[in-house]
């Protein structure tokens, strides 16, 4: 029988990692991550029943290192201070988006989703999870009276989309995209100014 370690385990997701950047999702193989990790591919379904269920893995567990405690803040907000939240939130969020590895997993999912189930795994093991906590901030805060009563899905997919709006369709692309500090805050005060607007009480 054998034995399953989170070394193991870890090593598996580093070298997949390194490989999916390489080669793309479509020219990666299990056979090729198993070869670079040393072992057989038995022991590497042992650990992720699928390919597309590796790759969600390695998406989700960068995403997790970069951008996890972004969304802790939110919960931390003062009353009173939920545009600053939203701004520091924001500013974490678009940093982590704009990396090359964040932007490589967009899209490969986006290249995979309409023949796989990549779409929906990558989506419940990360981008769900996020805007839940996202839903839950809006939600205290619309219960404190600081924004008004909506739809709490819709409010967080237009905030989401207001953030995302001047940099991630030009980073799909592949265009130039102002990504420096700077850039990135106002950039957010903007999608900030437009959301508080559109959701006062």
């Amino acid at each position: 029988m054998r034995v399953r370690t989170e070394a193991k385990r870890q090593a598996i997701l580093d070298e997949a990692s390194k490989t999916f950047f390489e080669l793309g999702f479509e020219r990666t193989s299990m056979a090729e991550i198993s070869a670079r990790v040393g072992g057989s591919k038995a022991t590497l379904y042992g650990y992720f029943p699928s390919k597309e269920q590796l790759f969600t893995e390695v998406a989700r567990s960068c995403g997790e290192m970069q951008i996890g405690h972004a969304f802790d803040t939110l919960m931390l907000c003062a009353d009173g201070d939920e545009a600053g939240a939203l701004q520091r939130f924001g500013e974490a969020f678009l940093g982590y988006v704009s990396l090359p590895e964040a932007v490589s997993i967009q899209r490969m999912v986006i290249a995979e989703s309409g023949h796989t189930a990549i779409g929906q795994l990558f989506f419940d093991a990360g981008p769900k999870i996020g805007n839940d906590a996202v839903a839950e901030f809006l939600k205290g805060a619309m219960a404190r009276g600081r924004l008004r009563r909506a739809d709490l899905g819709v409010a967080t997919s237009h905030l989401m989309a207001l953030l995302n709006a001047e940099i991630m369709p030009r980073h799909l692309l592949g265009l130039p995209v102002n990504t420096s500090r700077g850039q990135i805050k106002k950039i957010v005060e903007r999608a900030v100014a437009a959301f508080t607007a559109a959701y006062a009480p």
